[in-house]
């Protein structure tokens, strides 16, 4: 298989449902410090383009990202082999000294389709191991250069909900116990509205105490305020909401949605350990539903939950309070890695699995 890549402008970038592939994704990782590529993609396949990341390690040695892309893919048979034409092609564009090309995957994950790693009992996709899934993502590759990532760049698994229906429909669709504590709250006073980057200390102090609670590691607040510094005004277009749930002076919850073509991602989310009988977070998320839709939004991607009804896994949280949204599972083939450096590879591999305080480079 032939890949051909061809230079354009981040800015240049087409229209694209996928967030972390668009053109406002790319102005805030420059924001960030990080150096931005864009190329068209040529192959037997549909064309695209996708947008690539590039950042240096702490020692000074350029790792390669593709976030969510590229969009358009083959079969999943086809999969490896694409990879392996894509990272010849993008070689001959990146600095001779890259470790490596990680490339977070939007495409299906083959094995959602199969009924076997399906359990009524989890009700959700149970994955087989890792050396199984290098074997069949490698499986026709000249190289079986592919890696499995330790984690997922963005999301692997999230709660998507269909918007195009009426806001009596979707609430009917939801869990007895979720349409409970959205009137529950609602009784309580808790009030969302839509708010400003003025705002956004607030935000941020919300989530530390989020963090701290969940033991998950922090990102600084730039992270959170260079999302509101570009408008992308050849589209015309917002790309960025940010709500907060209140009860008088009390801000109990908030949330940063993000816009790409007909779709509105949850990005950041964050709660007070107050008063957590409000079920603000509930009120907070029926209101975004509310305010996408309105917006002219068909989707609304609610993130990251576990794959499976699974108490074990560190997002059954999350998979326990959204799916009573009553979205629909998506799931993703994840981040994989093509090594270009193989020591060095190994040593940046094995110090992601010492340090849990690497930020996760969405």
């Amino acid at each position: 298989m032939k890949v051909k890549l061809t230079p354009k402008g981040t800015r240049d970038l087409y229209p694209t449902d996928i967030l972390f592939q668009s053109v406002f994704w790319g102005e805030v990782k420059k924001r960030l410090g990080w150096k931005t590529m864009a190329f068209n993609v040529t192959s037997p396949h549909p064309m695209g383009d996708v947008l690539v990341l590039i950042r240096r390690d702490m020692n000074g040695r350029p790792v390669v990202y593709v976030p969510q892309g590229p969009e358009h893919g083959p079969e999943p048979g086809e999969y490896g082999i694409f990879l392996e034409a894509l990272s010849a092609s993008m070689t001959d564009y990146l600095d001779p000294s890259t470790i490596f090309i990680r490339y977070d995957l939007p495409w299906v994950d083959p094995y959602a389709s199969d009924k076997y790693f399906h359990s009524p009992e989890t009700r959700g996709l149970l994955r087989p191991d890792k050396k199984l899934r290098e074997l069949r993502m490698n499986f026709g590759t000249r190289s079986w250069n592919l890696r499995k990532a330790p984690y997922d760049l963005t999301v692997a698994d999230s709660l998507v909900i269909d918007l195009t229906s009426s806001e009596e429909d979707i609430l009917s669709r939801m869990k007895p116990k979720t349409r409970y504590n959205i009137k529950l709250a609602q009784r309580r006073g808790v009030h969302v509205h839509e708010s400003s980057a003025k705002e956004l200390p607030i935000f941020y102090e919300l989530y530390q105490q989020t963090a701290k609670r969940n033991v998950f590691p922090t990102c600084g607040y730039r992270n959170f305020s260079s999302l509101f510094d570009f408008r992308n005004q050849k589209a015309d277009q917002q790309e960025i909401s940010f709500f907060l749930a209140r009860r008088g002076t009390d801000v109990l919850a908030g949330a940063i949605v993000a816009y790409s073509g007909q779709s509105a991602t949850y990005l950041y989310g964050a709660s007070s350990d107050r008063f957590r009988n409000l079920m603000a977070s509930y009120a907070l998320h029926w209101q975004i539903i509310k305010t996408v839709r309105a917006k002219g939004y068909r989707l609304y991607d609610m993130g990251a939950i576990s794959p499976t009804n699974d108490p074990g896994h560190p997002f059954y949280g999350m998979y326990r309070f959204k799916i009573g949204f009553a979205g629909k599972m998506v799931h993703r083939a994840g981040s994989w890695d093509f090594p270009l450096k193989n020591d060095e590879y190994e040593h940046y591999r094995n110090n992601e699995a010492l340090s849990q305080s690497l930020e996760k480079p969405v």
